[in-house]
């Protein structure tokens, strides 16, 4: 019996798999309802899927006109050091390049564990010059 491959797909996740891939992630956990709003309203997703079920996945949200954020990404952690984020970043850049008028602007919130990864496919830092806010509840 052959290994399992992974097989990248440009369809979101179901529901659960998307709430679990965040949270096993370590990203913050959403309810179903704002995972129901994650897979309707982005312009974009890059899933890698193992033995059918999402191991990693990207997403965009942005205009289609010029301004792209890429967010969501994540890796099961047993997953992870594969190369999977990889794939899906550039996948995902992949997808914005092939629709998006010249020089998009793309942008992403760097959380420490990505860094490396996002600074080796070319994001650099906007601080001094901007910071990323968020509105505090």
């Amino acid at each position: 019996m052959g290994a399992i491959e992974d097989q990248l797909i440009r369809t979101p996740p179901p529901l659960e798999e998307y709430l679990h891939l965040r949270a096993a992630s370590g990203l913050s956990p959403k309810s179903s309802a704002q995972g129901e709003g994650a897979l309707t309203g982005s312009w974009c997703w890059s899933v890698i899927e193992h033995d059918g079920r999402a191991v990693a996945m990207g997403r965009v949200i942005g205009d289609g006109g010029w301004y792209f954020h890429i967010a969501d990404m994540a890796t099961l952690p047993e997953h992870q050091g594969r190369g999977l984020g990889r794939r899906v970043l550039a996948d995902l850049l992949a997808q914005i390049a092939e629709a998006a008028p010249a020089e998009p602007y793309v942008t992403l919130m760097a959380d420490a564990p990505g860094r490396r990864l996002y600074e080796s496919m070319g994001f650099v830092e906007t601080a001094p010059k901007s910071l990323g806010m968020r509105l505090a509840h």
